[in-house]
């Protein structure tokens, strides 16, 4: 596991005590202990934080997310992300609402990066601890509390998951970069239709702490057979055509909005 270095913070509330890390558990001064998981993974979620008995993404939704990347359906999209980021090797990157891993685990092995994922749902994590070791993943509501100290980060992500501008700000060192990725008018234009434009509001969320420099589109085509466009269905969040699925090309498009703070 990755991020030997990296300062996570207690989350039970009030705390926010450092954890240093043992054979199988981190723990903080308080004496509050978060077992480390068989796969890799560490579970900081508190019960305050959560809505549901199982938040965020389904086990389904992994999996079918999975399936899809290993069709490199969404290679393109990484490639694109990890060349707009710029991340090098010893870069400390944070990818907020992480889900499966796929963006930032492999964003780590083509550049060497050192990447610290966090998500809310334990089924996305714990396949993306499986998949990608040599990062850290984190269960974690970043939509409340970042768990790592002030400053930790050379680069947070957020595609198309959390948007907590105040954390990002705090845990991104004052020369970082913010990549958000959000879906364009042109994602799933098959399914939906064309999509509203998400980067105004987009911006002015992040308006406070940070300033917009550079904006660009990552755009995929794939030939999908009908069990990959049901993978589709089942994967996204967004309201799609009620229709059983059919072979299909499909076009998957995010827009890219990289910030610096102010």
């Amino acid at each position: 596991m990755a991020g030997a270095d990296s300062l996570l913070l207690c989350t039970v509330r009030d705390c926010r005590e450092a954890l240093e890390r043992e054979a199988q558990r981190v723990i903080c001064p308080r004496g509050h202990s978060f077992d480390i998981a068989r796969s890799g993974y560490i579970n900081l979620l508190q019960p305050q934080d959560r809505r549901s008995k199982q938040p965020g993404d389904t086990k389904e939704a992994v999996a079918a997310r999975r399936r899809l990347h290993d069709l490199s359906v969404t290679a393109p999209l990484a490639h694109a992300i990890a060349e707009f980021v710029k991340a090098q090797r010893g870069d400390v990157i944070l990818d907020a609402g992480c889900g499966d891993g796929f963006y930032l685990g492999s964003m780590a092995h083509e550049t060497g990066c050192d990447g610290h994922g966090i998500d809310i749902s334990i089924p996305a994590v714990n396949a993306a601890a499986k998949r990608f070791p040599n990062c850290e993943w984190i269960v974690a509501n970043a939509d409340r509390f970042v768990p790592y100290a002030d400053g930790s980060f050379d680069a947070v992500l957020s595609i198309t998951g959390r948007m907590n501008s105040p954390e990002f700000r705090r845990v991104l060192r004052q020369d970082g970069k913010l990549l958000v990725a959000i879906p364009s008018t042109e994602d799933l234009i098959e399914l939906r239709g064309t999509g509203r434009d998400r980067a105004p509001r987009t911006i002015e969320t992040f308006a406070g702490e940070f300033k917009l420099v550079e904006q660009r589109r990552a755009t995929a085509q794939a030939d999908l057979d009908a069990a990959a466009v049901e993978d589709v269905l089942v994967a996204v969040y967004r309201p799609l055509r009620a229709k059983p699925a059919e072979a299909m090309r499909l076009t998957f498009s995010l827009d890219l909005l990289l910030f610096r703070p102010v």
